[in-house]
Order: structure tokens, then sequence, then C-alpha cells
């Protein structure tokens, strides 16, 4: 791939080819012919100067992105959408104008059709033509230091080959092109080069190689992961508690697999406590460090005898919730009533965390974002308007996943038994 200075050696490989053309016909046009690749406004100011110059200029006066290659190389990014896996090309279609100067009657026409001509017979920029030009430009330019550092622009290693293709401008638009050009309009042919293709230096991610391969079949259906077995009124499983799923073709699951890939966090696959082929149980790990609650993506696994995996079910999105633990404390300020809480496991920096205050009858609730935590924390405090006198039910969310709230079924009707806040 070419790098950010392909645009520019694109620019010099043509004007070296040009210049070479003209370089055998000065007698024909009675003087030096000179090849330059500068605006055209430039241009005229230094042909102003000189009457009797002959001078052919290429501009390129416009890049656009090359349709073929725009979406070649997606996706970059890894799930995690941090994880840089390739370099995808930027693939660009150059815009050019070769306009030609003369000092005498038809002088401008004739060289216009030398450069034409040459485009015509060149439609292709092969490796060695790029290579040979780029050769031959200076080492050591005082006026234009960037001549040297062309030759380290990949242009010529590149996959696409440079290729040159004549564009059509109609009236209206080569007008309005040479009125912003704020330049007298002079014979001009258009042209386009494509494509080409600039490689992002970035570093990137890659697989490593294969060092040995274990492939086993398994005849029925795939193995696959349902849902969730949940009773009556049953809310989000927390550490500790035992959560049972059904599926297909599970027999010979080894491993679970816990992700949450919101905060970054993989937890260390377990075992699950019992498998059958159509479900299987696990208890939701005991980690107040390493589990925090929220939503995670459980997947379960085939290892070898090796231990490594060679199969995965599909994800399922399993909510962990959070425990409200110990008595939480009140206190007045000016702002009106701040609650403080201890829950289990640790949330981190970044989760959305709130408590929610209802009244034991169900009628109103109030609901207030945590303070500001900048590190793991099983502290949180929430700040509320002044709170009337009163007995609440408190639910903590975080990531959107509600602390259990304890219920006696038996009663009629059914009533909350806790946790509560009384103020």
């Amino acid at each position: 791939m070419s790098n950010a200075l392909a645009i520019a050696g694109v620019t010099a490989v043509l004007q070296f080819y040009l210049t070479n053309i003209y370089s055998g016909l000065s007698a024909l046009f009675g003087g030096t012919v000179t090849v330059s690749a500068k605006a055209p406004d430039i241009v005229q100011a230094e042909i102003n100067l000189n009457q009797s110059l002959n001078q052919v200029n290429l501009f390129m006066h416009q890049v656009s992105h090359n349709q073929g290659w725009r979406n070649q190389g997606l996706p970059s990014m890894s799930a995690d959408g941090r994880t840089l896996l390739n370099n995808p090309p930027l693939a660009l279609d150059l815009h050019y104008l070769v306009t030609a100067y003369g000092s005498q009657d038809w002088q401008a026409e004739g060289l216009l059709g030398f450069a034409v001509q040459m485009l015509h017979q060149s439609p292709v920029l092969t490796r060695a033509d790029i290579s040979n030009a780029m050769a031959a430009l200076p080492g050591s330019d005082p006026l234009n230091p960037l001549s040297s550092a062309l030759g380290s622009s990949g242009l010529a290693d590149q996959v696409e080959m440079i290729k040159i293709t004549p564009a059509t401008l109609g009236r209206e638009e080569m007008a309005w092109l040479w009125t912003a050009l704020k330049a007298d309009y002079r014979p001009t042919f258009p042209f386009q080069v494509s494509v080409v293709l600039i490689e992002p230096q970035f570093p990137t991610s890659f697989s490593l190689p294969v060092l040995s391969r274990n492939i086993s079949a398994k005849a029925g259906p795939p193995p696959q992961l349902f849902e969730f077995v949940l009773g009556p009124g049953q809310q989000a499983p927390a550490q500790g508690d035992t959560v049972t799923v059904t599926g297909q073709s599970l027999n010979g699951v080894t491993l679970l697999s816990l992700v949450n890939p919101r905060i970054g966090i993989t937890f260390p696959p377990f075992a699950p406590t019992t498998v059958k082929n159509t479900s299987l149980s696990f208890t939701i790990p005991t980690d107040p460090l390493g589990l925090p609650p929220g939503t995670y993506d459980l997947s379960a696994l085939f290892t070898n005898a090796t231990g490594d995996v060679i199969l995965s079910t599909n994800k399922l999105p399993l909510a962990i919730a959070p425990t409200v633990s110990g008595a939480p404390t009140v206190a007045n300020n000016a702002a009106g009533t701040l609650v403080s809480i201890t829950c289990a496991p640790d949330v981190v920096p970044g989760q959305n965390v709130s408590l929610s205050l209802g009244s034991v009858a169900g009628r109103s609730s109030v609901t207030a974002p945590a303070q500001i935590f900048d590190t793991r924390t099983n502290s949180l405090n929430f700040q509320f308007p002044t709170l009337a006198l009163g007995t609440y039910l408190i639910v903590l969310s975080v990531d959107g996943v509600n602390s259990p709230v304890q219920v006696n079924w038996a009663a009629t009707p059914p009533q909350f038994t806790g946790p509560f806040l009384t103020i």
C-alpha cells in the first residue's frame, strides 16, 4: 500500500514523463518547453513576466473517493469497539487538468496534442514506470525538499495499478472551474487517475498462528442455549444464586463464560453444577471485586482433553443483580436528604447507578443518581430532595438491573418485606 505521499507521487511521475516528451521538441517549438505542476494562477503570473515562454502545466483540481474500493476492509474494529483489527485503505481518484501555454500561433495546441497523445498511449503506469520516475527525482532540491521523500511513498508497490482515463467536463463546469482558479482560460484537457490506495499507519491486532488443529464432529443439532427458567415472581439473580437455563445438545458442556463488553469484564470460565442434554444449572460465582452487577453475555463452552475450547454455544443476556447490604444511613443537608448505602458486589466507574425509594403502598416513588465515584466501591451516596417521614422500599439499579426485593407471597395480597429505609 501507499502512504500519504502517494498523491504527490502521482503528480511527480506524470510531470517526469511529460518532461521527457518535450525534451526533444525544443527546436519544434522555438525554445525549451517547461512542464510545471502548479496552480494556474501561479503559472499565469510567471508567464506574464516572460511572454515568450512555452509551458505545459499539470494541475490536480479535485480528489474523490473511489467507489469500487470504498467499502473494502470493513469492519476494522473488534466487537469491543476499541481494538483495531486492520487498516482499511483510503482509496482515492485524482482529477487533473493539463493546460498548454504557447507564445506563438498554434503552439498551445501543439503542446497540448503531445500531452494528450502521451496520456492516451500510456493509460497504465506500471510499477517499473513509477520506480524509474521516482529514481530520477533530484535527491536534494533546496527549492523543493519533498522530492527526496517521494521515493518512500510506496506508490510502485500498491496492489492496484495507476490507470489514466479521460474525463468529461461540460462548458459550465469548465467555466466555473477556471473562474474559481482566478486565471485566464487556456487549452485544457481533463483526465482522471485511479486508484491511489493509502494505508493508514496504525498498530493493529492480529491472530496468532494456529499451532494445532483439533477437529471433531458431533451428530445432531448444534448446541444452543434457549432461555432461563424463572419461577413466578422471580427477580434477577444475584451472586450465589442458582440459575437454570434450557437448551439443546448440551451434553459435554464443561465451562461457562460470562462477559460484560460494556465495562470490559471477562470473568474466568467456571464449571456448571449440573449438565443435561436439554438444560444446565450453575451457581453465579461470589466475587465482589471481579464480577460487578450488570448484564453479561452467558455462553456454554466445550473443551477437549487438554482444556482447549473447541465449541461454544450462542450467547444469552444474563442480568446479575446488585444487593443492598446493611442498614442505609440518612443525613439532612442544605440540598435535602442524603442517603448512603452499602452494596454487593462492588460497582465500577462508568456504570449507571441509581436508587429508587418507593412508598410501601406503591403510590409514589422518587429516584436519584449516585454521586460521582471514580474508583471501584461498595459505598454509594444519593442526594434526594427533602424526604417526608415514613418507610420507603429500597431498589438499587446498576446498568438497568434492579436489586431484588423481598415479598411475602403467602399474605393476601402479597406484601413487600424489605429492604426498607425508615425516616
